[in-house]
């Protein structure tokens, strides 16, 4: 079976989800790294910041760190030889590699009317939603499946709307507590130079009143 190598840069970990910045395209790599071995694929893949003696000790890798440098990693290696270097390898290409198919694509005709669908709610576009609503009709997708569409989009759509009616709600109801507070303080303690209250030595009917 082809053997693929992965030397990649140093970093916390393969996954790519590690430390503040995302790197998207170590995530979406580490997925089909993971799809290619479960079908039957098999790869290792090394990392600078943790095993650095098996970059030292392959001499294709240990030449290209003294020629590009770790700068151009990653560098990957298919039975030994040199394959590519300095980006990771589409799905595609990976499976190519490793002798096994790729999964065919879902995104059908149909699917993309559903996702249009979707959209047009999200987008909350009338004549666009009529437009795919039809479409998805000639391509035969049911009431039902088009209903789970609207509802996903909805649900989706309500999602950040809810997160900032939240937000407002924290905001307001923390200054509403704190204004009550401050008009229990205000009526318990009288006060002695207040603007509306009586001012030292005067009687609450004649203190004079700027409000």
């Amino acid at each position: 079976m082809t053997s693929i190598q992965i030397f990649d840069p140093a970093m916390c970990c393969s996954t790519g989800v590690c430390g503040v910045d995302v790197d998207q395209r170590v995530v979406s790599f580490a997925a089909d790294v993971d799809w290619a071995k479960k079908s039957g694929a098999q790869i290792e893949r090394f990392n600078l910041a943790q095993q650095p003696l098996d970059f030292a000790r392959n001499p294709i890798v240990s030449a290209f760190l003294k020629g590009p440098g770790q700068e151009a990693l990653p560098l990957i290696l298919v039975d030994g030889k040199f394959a590519l270097a300095g980006g990771y390898p589409s799905r595609e290409q990976l499976a190519a590699w490793a002798g096994i198919a790729s999964a065919p694509s879902i995104f059908t005709e149909q699917v993309a009317e559903l996702v249009a669908i979707g959209a047009a709610i999200a987008s909350n576009c009338e004549p666009c939603f009529k437009f795919h609503y039809d479409q998805a009709r000639k391509l035969g997708v049911d009431d039902a499946d088009m209903r789970r569409a609207v509802d996903l989009a909805q649900k989706v759509k309500e999602t950040p709307a809810r997160a900032v009616l939240d937000l407002a709600s924290r905001y307001l109801d923390k200054k509403a507590s704190l204004a009550a507070i401050s008009v229990v303080a205000a009526t318990s303690v009288p006060s002695q130079t207040g603007c509306c209250g009586p001012g030292a030595g005067q009687a609450a009917s004649t203190a004079s009143k700027c409000c």
